[in-house]
């Protein structure tokens, strides 16, 4: 947390690696995590500079979040659990010319999110606002968003949510793999894709679904075994989430292991390093172990 609030800039964002409105959406949602007072307390400032950074990031016209439909799923995320959290009596500088709300922001975000999805004969999502095709990496930090919002007030059209989990039904192996793009095709042993799959069938209220006992049976099996290959704390990010939605005994077994893990892998100043960079891929690792104290509305049951 030290070194999160250390290294935001003056403007609200992080340097050094990845940056936009997705790595300062998911720095936010590190500090509302904390459970420290949004608006009083060790981190206010910083919870205020984010806020602030994204909402004047924010394409006034189109309603999007960065240069990628990614940041605009995890900077949605990050205000959608901002939302009534957040006093905006303290969010401005005195003098501040009239800024757009948390509210008004999100409802826009959420409206460039679903014309996107209207024009994109997946039903999902692909990097741009505009694509025509669609994967579920894109695809799951747009759609975690929108259930965000949805839980927060913001309307989100049923039909948006359904078209979006037929699209991970389609992609959904009977094993339980999830692929990656393309249709039918290209299943393979990512934990990422399997537990992004796993949680939004969990939050979107679809456990009924057998793909969804698919890809939760699958990550029961693995719960000891190492993430493979890249993008390690991705994947932690989102197995913490699926397996704390699916089976709390196995969540349970897998964050202790996590937490081992974790305390090796810090670094001298607080950080952990990854591909994404440092800010990045702390956020990422201290949102996976965030699930132990359910500050957040999106990390409840």
């Amino acid at each position: 947390m030290q070194y999160l609030a250390n290294s935001q800039t003056e403007t609200g964002t992080w340097t050094g690696g990845e940056q936009g409105p997705g790595v300062t959406g998911l720095g936010l949602m590190v500090f509302l995590a904390s459970g420290e007072d949004p608006n009083f307390g060790l981190y206010s400032t910083h919870v205020r500079r984010a806020v602030r950074n994204i909402i004047t990031g924010q394409d006034a016209n189109t309603g999007f979040l960065g240069n990628s439909m990614y940041h605009h799923g995890f900077g949605m995320l990050g205000l959608a659990e901002a939302y009534g959290a957040v006093d905006e009596r303290n969010l401005w500088p005195e003098g501040t010319k009239e800024k757009r709300s948390i509210g008004q922001t999100l409802e826009l975000a959420v409206r460039a999110a679903i014309t996107s999805q209207k024009r994109n004969p997946t039903g999902a999502w692909r990097y741009s606002p505009s694509g025509n095709d669609a994967d579920t990496s894109v695809s799951g930090s747009v759609l975690v968003g929108l259930l965000a919002a949805r839980n927060a007030g913001i309307e989100v059209p049923d039909e948006a949510i359904d078209k979006a989990i037929n699209y991970y039904k389609s992609m959904t192996a009977n094993s339980g793999q999830v692929a990656y793009t393309g249709g039918l095709g290209g299943f393979d042993e990512s934990i990422a894709r399997i537990s992004i799959g796993t949680l939004v069938y969990a939050i979107s209220r679809r456990k009924d679904l057998p793909q969804y006992k698919a890809t939760l049976n699958y990550l029961r099996g693995k719960i000891e075994q190492p993430v493979q290959g890249g993008w390690v704390e991705y994947a932690r990010y989102y197995q913490a989430q699926a397996l704390f939605q699916g089976d709390v005994d196995a969540w349970e077994k897998w964050n202790k292991l996590l937490i081992r893990q974790l305390k090796q892998a810090q670094a001298a100043d607080g950080s952990f390093r990854g591909q994404f960079g440092a800010p990045l891929s702390t956020s990422m690792s201290l949102l996976a172990l965030a699930l132990n104290y359910r500050f957040l509305p999106i990390y409840e049951r």
